[in-house]
């Protein structure tokens, strides 16, 4: 790629540390020749999934792998706080790429390393102690069953000892193998989509713990100290930052109902009657304890409500649970299912949290469900007697648990997804997956659309399409299916570069190219602007590879006749211009 490195004395990026779980057994490789040429991240992670991963192998089988990368400015720069987990995706079949912030990056890098790979499954629950240079087996038998909350208090008390440290787990949802089971690291941070906790579950793995203890250099501290600077004022100052540090996400509550973008009921309306209600306005005023923040990020963008109950028993006596909200948990377990009630929010999300489940695949699930069982699709037979009704949150709190311990058939295709769910019971064209993937909370236009079905992950954050069709709306004007495409490719392959770097998202106005030279300088290696934009294609492009030979076809994708029937800020969303939109895509990434 023309461009020469410098690997920093010391610096222990290049190695990989591989983990076999059947064998008990680890070894480290140093693979300074895919860092050189994919940098970190999601660059080096798709390489490792493809080299490791078998074609066509079973998602559950001890054969797929567990890939964890970060990136060369972790632990250096502020905000490249981000791990990617990659595997193959039991929830939809090919790639499966989750990323998760908290302390999880950090504490890899300063452990010694640049990405961990994890083959094998166990016969007996286990969890893995990762230092520098050593790998632990533990007996979890113990913790199997226990909430991902238990689970973490008990390793911690178990394993205590200085350094950074991450403990990345699973609820009962992984054990269960539920296909959109999540990761929790640090409680509050997540793997959260495409099903990374049922692969765990799969090996018998409960958790992951790494501890760093490492110091890393840069070339020229003076340069350093500038350079930080200057990526480090707008991430306190700017008027974007600041949002996401006063309200989080879930500012975007508000926005998005007055767009009437904000998907509700399953999507039967774009506007929730009742959004003043759980804005991140109410949420701030009614139940904001704290804000935190991930490793090495000024912006503490976290919050945290403090959900008060009452002890039934007890007069005057409560308990207070810290429950983490933000936008995605709001629209999917909130105006998707209709619930207004912020306490009756928290407990869901609290539910979510602690079972181990992705609370957009949830929440989309019960949507799903709901509206089968108002048109006499399934009946109190199906759900074992829960009459699933819009806003009913206690109803919903027993059909979060139903979903996770599947004590019949219906809740089996339920703990499957919706795709899998409505080709079983019917109501496909109300079944709002992409890929396979429950949609995110953004009806905004056919940018959206498009960008949910052709991106790597079927994810919001690939593409980007709400903001596309929120810019197109500014213009005015009507966008064509091909600019779309083109808006789609070009946003997605730059993040390619972000998230090799495992950069934050909440800052790439802030990580630009000519501040992403300027770090990537002071750690060793010297790019061009071209390299930056040749990588991001070449990654994306590899995600295809991937994915296409595990089965992906641009030609099997399905459209939920739903989003065609309630309309955007852009207008009614026609198929024909969003398979165009899909096509123009392929064509031009090569796919």
């Amino acid at each position: 790629m023309g461009m020469e490195i410098a690997m920093i004395d010391r610096d222990p990026l290049s190695r990989v540390l591989h983990i076999d779980l059947s064998r008990r057994r680890f070894w480290i490789v140093d693979r300074r020749d895919l860092f050189e040429k994919r940098l970190g991240g999601a660059g080096v992670a798709i390489n490792l999934l493809s080299e490791e991963c078998p074609k066509g192998g079973d998602p559950f089988s001890p054969d797929n792998p567990i890939v964890l990368a970060v990136g060369p400015l972790t632990g250096v720069f502020p905000i490249a706080s981000k791990t990617v987990a990659m595997f193959k995706s039991p929830h939809i079949g090919n790639l499966g790429e989750s990323h998760a912030g908290g302390r999880s990056a950090v504490s890899i890098r300063m452990a010694g390393y640049g990405a961990i790979v994890v083959k094998g499954a166990s016969p007996n629950p286990i969890y893995l102690v990762v230092e520098s240079g050593k790998v632990h087996f533990r007996n979890a038998s113990a913790l199997w069953g226990m909430t991902s909350f238990t689970a973490g208090r008990a390793i911690r008390e178990k394993e205590p000892g200085p350094g950074i440290r991450t403990i990345m787990r699973i609820g009962r949802a992984g054990e269960r193998l539920v296909r959109y089971a999540c990761v929790i690291t640090e409680t509050y941070r997540h793997f959260g989509r495409l099903g990374l906790g049922a692969v765990f579950g799969s090996k018998k793995l409960k958790a992951i713990m790494v501890t760093g203890k490492r110091s890393l250099k840069v070339n020229d501290i003076v340069q350093y100290r500038k350079v930080y600077g200057e990526i480090f004022e707008p991430l306190v100052s700017s008027p974007a930052m600041r949002k996401y540090h006063d309200l989080g996400t879930a500012m975007n509550v508000s926005a998005l109902n007055e767009l009437g973008a904000l998907p509700t009921r399953n999507l039967e309306k774009a506007r929730f009657e009742s959004a003043h209600e759980i804005t991140g306005e109410r949420f701030a005023e009614r139940h904001l304890g704290r804000r935190i923040a991930c490793a090495h990020c000024p912006t503490s963008c976290i919050h945290l409500a403090a959900l008060r109950e009452p002890y039934e028993t007890e007069r005057y006596f409560y308990k207070t649970r810290m429950v983490c909200y933000d936008y995605e948990p709001i629209y999917s377990l909130g105006a998707m299912i209709g619930v207004s009630s912020t306490e009756g929010l928290l407990k869901l999300f609290d539910e979510a949290e602690a079972l181990g489940l992705d609370a957009m695949s949830a929440g989309v699930t019960l949507a799903w469900a709901t509206e089968a069982m108002q048109k006499g699709l399934i009946s109190d037979r199906e759900t074992a007697g829960l009459k699933l009704q819009w806003e009913d949150h206690e109803t919903y709190l027993k059909a979060l648990r139903h979903i996770t311990d599947q004590p019949n058939d219906f809740y089996r295709a339920l703990a499957r997804g919706v795709e899998h769910a409505s080709s079983v019971y019917g109501g496909a064209d109300f079944a709002l997956a992409f890929g396979g993937n429950e949609m995110p909370g953004y009806h905004t236009g056919p940018s959206a659309y498009a960008g949910y079905m052709t991106g790597a992950r079927h994810s919001h954050l690939d593409g980007a399409g709400y903001g596309i069709d929120q810019k197109f709306q500014a213009l005015g004007g009507k966008p064509t299916a091909d600019a779309i495409a083109e808006a789609l490719l070009s946003e997605e392959s730059w993040r390619q570069v972000l998230s090799s770097l495992v950069i934050c998202y909440f800052g790439r106005e802030i990580y630009i190219v000519d501040t992403v030279l300027k770090a990537l300088k002071l750690v060793g290696y010297t790019f061009t602007p071209d390299d930056l934009l040749k990588l991001g294609r070449e990654v994306l492009k590899a995600k295809y590879a991937f994915k296409n030979r595990e089965g992906f076809d641009f030609r099997k994708l399905r459209i939920p006749r739903r989003i065609l029937e309630t309309a955007t800020p852009l207008g009614r969303i026609s198929e024909s211009f969003v398979l165009e939109a899909i096509q123009s895509f392929g064509t031009k990434l090569g796919s």
